[in-house]
């Protein structure tokens, strides 16, 4: 299926690569079809994008980058609405807020985007949690991871050089995250 989008054009998206989030994100509760996009430019950050509202889409990054020990402790009934039979299923992803100044950029890790892999199942969750922020300022943090890679390709370690234009993720290539627990876990 052809989708337009209003920051990467025209997507050819596979059917199997729509994920679908019940209750819509935070504020956006109509929206509740989307998938995901590398937009190319090796910045790590991925964005999820309205399949029917052309102009909405959210970017992403795995916490894991800029928290190290970050773990998303889900409920059951959170378990049961994504119909997660174990934990290694899934995969989180932080919701950015991108400012005209992107030193200021910053990651809500209170309220990550979890997404069962196997179903393509999704829900933004807001953790119990106090350790952590709405708007935890992370600019550091990923110039940081970026350099390591840039310094792994320049010592000749297998990293991709060329970026690629913007294309839907396969949800499949996804690996699953090792930050999510049940709350049983705790």
């Amino acid at each position: 299926m052809i989708i337009k989008t209003g920051r990467f054009g025209q997507l050819n998206i596979d059917s199997a690569e729509i994920i679908e989030i019940p209750h819509g994100m935070i504020g956006f509760p109509d929206q509740k079809k989307f998938c995901l996009v590398d937009p190319g430019d090796e910045t790590l950050i991925l964005w999820l994008q309205s399949i029917d509202e052309p102009t909405l889409a959210f970017p992403l990054l795995e916490p894991k980058i800029i928290r190290a020990d970050y773990v998303a402790r889900l409920s059951a009934n959170e378990m049961r609405e994504l119909a997660l039979e174990s934990l290694s299923g899934a995969a989180v992803f932080s919701v950015l807020t991108i400012p005209a100044d992107v030193s200021q950029m910053t990651a809500n890790l209170k309220a990550p985007l979890v997404i069962n892999l196997r179903n393509r199942i999704a829900r933004q969750v807001v953790l119990q949690e106090n350790e952590y922020s709405i708007k935890h300022v992370m600019f550091k943090e990923l110039r940081t991871h970026l350099m390591t890679i840039e310094n792994s390709k320049n010592r000749g370690i297998d990293v991709p050089a060329v970026p690629m234009p913007a294309h839907p993720i396969k949800i499949a290539e996804i690996p699953s995250s090792s930050s999510v627990r049940s709350l049983q876990q705790a």
